[in-house]
């Protein structure tokens, strides 16, 4: 029953979001185009609820040419990023395209973070854990409890707690520290 519901407050807060932020993504779009080359999205093959490959969308923060790693796998990636770029992952706006991934019924709200199709190690981690049974998340605990500074294990740790505690009022915590630690910009590399 709770899964049923998370669904529909997916659906209806996305479209809310994407009605609000709607000039923000216009003001984005228009600013990555002026400052460098490259599309205004980025997609990139993530793996999702069973196992499930699908694409992820993001307002395009890197240089075309970054490697195709996590953020967190980059030897420098403070190269790799453009200078509106510093700004979006700070702000994490980038990541306002994923109300899309959300709408379609890719992401919830609130999950574990999809890994990379190429996490080989984590989403095997996942897996073992029976993580890889809900869908993955526009923000979640492991991102509210260190993001780009923690190991694998720890967020295969915390995404687990998760799972274990799924609940309306643990995803309204998570949403309330994810804008907190947003507006700080606090664990967020490069």
């Amino acid at each position: 029953m709770y899964l049923a519901i998370k669904r529909l407050i997916d659906i209806v807060l996305s479209l809310l979001a994407s009605l609000i932020f709607l000039p923000i993504f216009i003001i984005i779009a228009i600013l990555i185009k002026l400052d460098s080359k490259g599309p205004i999205f980025f997609k990139q093959k993530r793996a999702g609820k069973n196992g499930s490959l699908f694409y992820i969308y993001k307002f395009r923060s890197m240089k075309v040419d970054t490697p195709n790693l996590a953020t967190d796998k980059l030897n420098n990636p403070e190269e790799y990023i453009t200078n509106l770029g510093k700004f979006i992952r700070k702000t994490s706006l980038d990541e306002l395209p994923q109300l899309i991934n959300i709408l379609k019924g890719d992401m919830s709200i609130v999950g574990p973070r999809p890994a990379l199709y190429n996490q080989y190690e984590l989403i095997e981690a996942r897996h073992q854990k029976g993580i890889n049974c809900i869908r993955p998340g526009l923000t979640g605990y492991a991102q509210i409890m260190g993001r780009d500074f923690i190991s694998d294990d720890q967020k295969v740790e915390y995404d687990k707690y998760y799972l274990d505690h799924m609940s309306l009022l643990l995803d309204l915590k998570i949403l309330f520290l994810t804008f907190s630690k947003v507006i700080k910009a606090e664990n967020v590399r490069g």
